[in-house]
């Protein structure tokens, strides 16, 4: 039986972010009930009954959602075949956790929960267009966990352009207090179409940005949090099984509005127009991938893993010696890449260039 990952995407949040370019739209409940409808029918047009080892319920924010809605989205996930589950993730606002949304989760079977918390310093969540605390954060975490919830990642955001590193650093010490499973650390991204775009908000300089990342990894590291991805760390053992499955390169479904999936060497992404969606017209882009096309991927996705991806099973997938089909050998021999074990990866003293590597490769 065919495994698969599945992220479902649910575009409603109480209040937008100034920095959040994902598909959303402010909580309307009139929308809701036929979104859901729709989303049904997406999954049983597309699923055909594949072994689901991964689930990722996305958005948006989805734990606005009330508890009837919540009940109704379970109900359809029920579609799926999850007897071989090994991660359900669910993404939360501090604000919407509660005993009665804790309840409804745990019921339904989600084993991992999600956190944006992105951060703790009264400017950035000023700027950011988010009001909380430290102590409500502590509050909600130790209910979590009361609750049975063992696996727990929050989100961390950095790059304002009045950020210093003291600042960053004074700011990563409240989230280590939180003891998470595993933190998501981001660079701020200045997108199109966002708050912070618009009223021509800058990011920090590149060479500070650069001393701020080597900074959260030399801190969480020290922490003992794995430094597994790039912008990843994780304790022993709690590392996104789902979010691995992106960078390994294996197969995933997206349902909803601009999900992105990527099965049958087809990669695509769902409208992100909510009218359409609404009216069943899911599809937005797709693209049938050439075999280059997939091995491009698999070596772009596997390098953002610390120990990078193994070459054997790169060569026997692909029937082809990696040497040959990429400039790898002057790629070692100045130090970008390094192998291990059987394993290629970037050096990680050069992780903040990765993508300057990545363009000499491809």
């Amino acid at each position: 039986m065919k495994e698969i990952g599945v992220y479902i995407h649910i575009p409603f949040c109480n209040a937008i972010c100034s920095y959040c370019d994902f598909c959303k739209v402010l909580y309307n409940e009139k929308w809701i009930y036929q979104y859901l409808n729709a989303l049904k029918d997406e999954i049983e047009d597309i699923y055909s009954n594949e072994d689901v080892t991964t689930l990722y319920i996305g958005g948006g924010t989805p734990s606005c959602l009330k508890p009837k809605y919540l009940n109704q989205l379970f109900e359809i996930i029920k579609i799926f075949k999850t007897a071989s589950l090994k991660e359900f993730t669910f993404e939360c606002n501090l604000q919407d956790i509660s005993i009665d949304l804790l309840n409804i989760l745990k019921n339904n079977g989600v084993n991992r929960l999600s956190i944006g918390i992105q951060s703790f310093h009264p400017k950035k969540l000023k700027y950011m267009g988010r009001n909380h605390t430290f102590l409500e954060a502590k509050e909600k975490i130790e209910l979590c966990r009361s609750m049975g919830f063992s696996n727990i990642n929050i989100d961390f955001i950095y790059g304002f352009d009045f950020e210093t590193v003291k600042m960053m650093k004074e700011d990563l010490k409240l989230f280590l207090k939180l003891k998470p499973d595993h933190i998501s650390t981001y660079s701020l991204s200045i997108e199109e179409n966002t708050l912070l775009k618009i009223n021509h908000f800058n990011r920090v300089d590149e060479d500070i940005d650069a001393e701020m990342y080597k900074n959260i990894c030399k801190i969480l590291i020290k922490n003992h949090y794995m430094h597994y991805e790039v912008s990843n760390f994780a304790l022993p053992h709690k590392e996104s099984v789902h979010n691995l499955r992106y960078w390994q390169n294996k197969e995933y479904f997206g349902f909803g509005v601009s999900a992105s999936g990527y099965v049958d060497k087809i990669r695509y992404t769902n409208t992100r127009s909510l009218t359409k969606y609404l009216k069943k017209e899911f599809t937005g882009e797709k693209d049938l991938l050439t075999n280059r096309d997939i091995m491009d991927n698999h070596l772009m996705l596997g390098f953002r893993l610390l120990k990078g991806f193994n070459i054997q099973e790169f060569e026997n997938l692909y029937q082809v010696k990696l040497e040959e089909a990429y400039p790898i050998k002057p790629l070692i021999k100045n130090k970008d890449l390094m192998i291990k074990n059987g394993n290629i990866f970037i050096n990680p003293d050069k992780l903040y260039i990765m993508n300057e590597i990545l363009i000499k490769m491809i």
